[in-house]
Parts: structure tokens; sequence; C-alpha cells
């Protein structure tokens, strides 16, 4: 990955002071929803479980691939990676890590039962050299694919077994979605869900410690204003977001300041592509109109997007027209304009497709996992509401919120999509291919969008080694993409984060949260 073309995000000291050993408390608008690294794909779970678990490899500061578990790795010919374990690591239970344990976390993570299934459609087989050697083959070329493994996260083979959780369990509970034992820098101390969160030092860790807390206590805040008042207040150290309208008010409060950014995640809304039917609202059982392009065109011209920015975010993001970002490896420049806001335009294409008077359909939305999430859904309710599409909102929690779509119970959502390869063919994958559980594609293609030229396009961008070839084929599906109007993306979220003087921390553009950068200064 070239360094370049993302947003490098650096290390913030706000205050000074001698630092000394220190508890640090941290606010976030959502709770992670399981301690198990295989079983939930999402940011707030990834994020957070990066300070207990481990990969083979992991991003630094400036979101540069580096090593973790394995100290070096290189290419096996055309079709493969070879990775060199680190020898004296152990987990939190004392066990020794060895090319078992990867094996174990491989065949664990891209098992059915796993949400991280998809990041390992292009491998065809691992073995186990020694005790501190194992080989990824890939069915075709994949430059890439040390990039696509850095939140694979290794657990133990023996305490997996011992505590029965072989496998992951995405919407139900087993003994590792509340315990954890990782070879990270922190260790899982206290887990109740929904209330708090404890994580301390890993004595044994095998890296270099550059924290001084000596102990970590995590509360999700799903009320802002609460989350504002507990950061102003000395109750919690750092906040994660800050709303868009209090950042101004925060930043001029003594003893506090604001860490600002653009975030790697683009907003979007998706559709129920193949549902034969209408699902909710006073149309439901009629024919989905949803399956038209010309309908989801009409949506993408019937939100106002620069009125979203100026109004709810405060011009604190920036308008998407792609999957990625422009910060993205892979970004199409010459698709760079979203559709304009033209109402006319969309009650144009609406009567072209045979509804000229609209129709009413269900808008799922999360109400605590975005940046003012709710809120754009209820403007983008008023929005198409003004060419005929009556929107039923239904917005719930995201712990809610991810079954709901896996159950196709949606008409029309809202979706996040950050990049965790930052690269533009991992939304491709994840998002625009063809579901395929045997492939391990568009697992979060809740909407089932499918376009064989897409299909047939995804394995020879993920084995081009060749830049600008790559980059044509990458160029080809943002257009039908765009063309097809598969989603209708948004913007690009910012980052705002509240933190209190005297805490040093970095701040990267997945906006993971990783503990072992922060110092507190008294």
């Amino acid at each position: 990955m070239n360094k370049h073309t993302i947003l490098v995000a650096a290390a913030l000291a706000l205050g000074a002071g001698t630092a000394h050993a220190e508890t640090f408390k941290w606010a976030a608008q959502t709770d992670p929803q399981t301690m198990d690294p295989h079983a939930v794909n999402s940011a707030p779970v990834l994020g957070f479980l990066n300070n207990v678990y481990e990969g083979l490899v992991r991003r630094g500061k400036d979101m540069s691939v580096e090593p973790a578990l394995a100290e070096s790795w290189e290419p096996l010919g055309g079709n493969g990676w070879r990775f060199n374990l680190r020898r004296g690591v152990t987990f939190h239970d004392g066990a020794a890590f060895t090319a078992d344990d990867v094996l174990f976390s491989y065949e664990r993570a891209s098992s059915e039962a796993a949400d991280t299934a998809s990041w390992f459609a292009p491998v065809s087989d691992v073995t186990v050299v020694d005790d501190f050697t194992i080989d990824f083959l890939t069915i075709a070329p994949n430059p890439i694919f040390p990039d696509s493994i850095a939140n694979f996260m290794i657990m133990d083979k023996g305490w997996a077994e011992a505590n029965g959780v072989e496998l992951p369990a995405k919407d139900a509970e087993n003994f590792a979605t509340l315990n954890a034992n990782g070879t990270a820098a922190f260790r899982l101390a206290e887990r109740q869900p929904g209330l708090t969160t404890v994580l301390e030092p890993f004595e044994g860790w095998w890296g270099e410690v550059e924290h001084n807390i000596t102990r970590a206590e995590f509360t999700p805040v799903q009320n802002s204003a609460t989350a504002v008042a507990a950061l102003l207040s000395g109750e919690v150290d750092m906040i994660n977001p800050v709303p868009v309208q209090d950042a101004g008010r925060v930043a001029e409060r003594d003893g506090v300041g604001v860490i600002t950014g653009i975030e790697a995640r683009v907003i979007m809304f998706g559709f129920a592509h193949q549902a034969e039917t209408i699902k909710y609202s006073d149309d439901a059982g009629e024919p989905n109109p949803f399956r038209d392009a010309r309908v989801r065109k009409a949506v993408a011209h019937a939100i106002n997007v620069d009125a979203i920015l100026q109004t709810i975010m405060r011009g604190a993001a920036e308008p998407a027209s792609q999957l990625v970002s422009p910060a993205m490896r892979g970004y199409t420049p010459a698709l760079a304009e979203r559709p304009a806001y033209d109402p006319d335009a969309a009650r144009a294409l609406l009567a072209e497709a045979g509804h000229p008077d609209g129709f009413s359909f269900g808008l799922k939305c999360p109400n605590d996992r975005y940046l003012n999430d709710e809120s754009v859904c209820q403007a983008a309710v008023s929005m198409l509401a003004q060419i005929g599409l009556r929107a039923e909102l239904d917005a719930m929690p995201v712990r809610t919120y991810w079954p709901e779509l896996r159950e196709d119970n949606f008409d029309m959502y809202l979706l996040g999509w950050s990049p965790g390869t930052f690269d533009a063919e991992h939304p491709i994958r994840f998002l625009a291919a063809t579901p395929n559980e045997e492939k391990r594609l568009g697992s979060w293609n809740f909407g089932d969008f499918s376009n064989a030229r897409v299909d047939e396009l995804l394995p020879m961008i993920q084995s081009e080694i060749d830049d600008a070839a790559r980059q044509t084929m990458l160029d080809e599906v943002a257009g039908i993409l765009q063309d097809e109007q598969a989603y209708v993306p948004l913007y690009v979220q910012p980052l705002i984060w509240g933190v209190r003087d005297g805490i040093e921390l970095t701040q990267r553009p997945d906006n993971f949260f990783i503990l072992r950068w922060v110092t507190v200064n008294e």
C-alpha cells in the first residue's frame, strides 16, 4: 500500500506533564457486540479487539502494514505467502503461541459460522511448515494478501477447544462472546455488555511498551449529551465521537480539546435488489420497485447530500461518489461526481419506471453506530417524500440492526463501510460481489446486488500485479456500480474525538482506538 494515498494520522498530545501509571477511561457510542474476533466483522468489534488479540500483521500509526505475530513474510512463487512467526510469544493465560494456533484460527475465521470468511476467499490451502513457519496458498497471485489480513486475529487453539468455542457464534452467545485470551498488550479483565469493559496491561507482552496505563475502562454511551457531559466533568478521559454540533463548544472549554480527521468510512444507502416484494409499509406485498435501477437512481437524485453535510454534519464531512473515498488505493478520479440533487429528474425516473405517484417502503437505520445516523435517515425520509417515496423509518441499536439486515428484513437501509485493506477491492468483495458462501464472497451484500461483469473482474483485480492494468479494472467496476446505482454513496464520515488535556494518543483514519499508544500525563 502506498502510504501517501491515505490520510496519515499523527500522534496528538493535549497538555504536558510527567507520565506515570494511570487509569484511563473512555466512552464511545457503540459497545462492541462480542469479544469473539471472528464472529462479527464490524469496526466496533475489530477496533476494540485489536487491543486484546493480534494478527500475523498489524497496521501502524500511519496505517502501513508492519510485523506482529509474524516477524516477516515473503511471496511463495506466484500463488501464496510464507509467514515466519515470532518466537517466545505467549497468550494471556501463559500458553505458547505456535503455527498450530494460526492454522486453527484460519479454519475458525474462514468457516461458514464466521463473519470473517470473506477475508479468505483467495486462499486455497494453509500449510504448517514447522512450529514457527506457515504458508498461505492462494488460488492466484494475490499481491495485497498481507494487507487484507491485518485484522485477522489469532486465538489459542487449546483455550478454544477447552471452552467449546471451536466455532464463532454470530448472533448467539458462547464462552468467547464474553471472554478472551489473546497475545496483545492488554488482556480482558471484566466484561459487562452494554455497561462496562475493563482491560489491564498484559505483563508478558512481547512488544515494546509505549503506554503508561494500569487499567483501561470502556463505557458505551449512546446519548451524545451524556458523553459530552462526562468528558467536560472529567468523568472520562476521551469520547468518540463528539457530536458535530458540540465540537466548537467542547474545543473552547479549558481542560479538554477536540481532535478531528476524515475517516476511511463511506456512508451509503443500500437496497433489497432481489426481493420480489416490498416488506414494510402500506405497500407491503406489492412488487419491489428497487429491483429497477431507474428507481434507485431516483433515490440518488432525491437526496440533498449538500444539505445533510451543512445542517446535520456541520460541514465536517465530505461528499462521496464511490464505495471508497479519494484517500483509498484504487479510487476512480474520473467518477468523482456524485448524482446531482434534482427532484425533477428523480420524479421523471420514477414515472419512466412506472411509479408516477411514488410508493411506500421500509427504511432500516441504526441509531448508535454512525455519526448522526438516525438524523441522516430522518432527513432522507423528508427528502424522499418530496418525490412521492414514502419511507417508514425503523431506527434501532446496532446490536439488533445487523441481525435484521442478515435476515433480509428491509427494503432500503443505511450502511457505512471502511475498507480494512484501504483498497477499492475490499468493498467490491464484500458489498458488490454476488453472495456466495462457498466462495466466501458478498458477506455484507445484504441486498444481493449481482452483476456478472463485476464477478468476472473481481478475481482478476485480486491477482493483477500491474498497477495500471489493475486500476483499469477497478475503474470499470466503479462505473458499473454507478450505472446500476447499486448503492447511493452519501459522504465520507468525519472523525471527531474529545480528549482531556494531558492525554497523548493516535487517531487513525480507520477509527480504531489503540490503547498501547495512549499516555496519561498529569
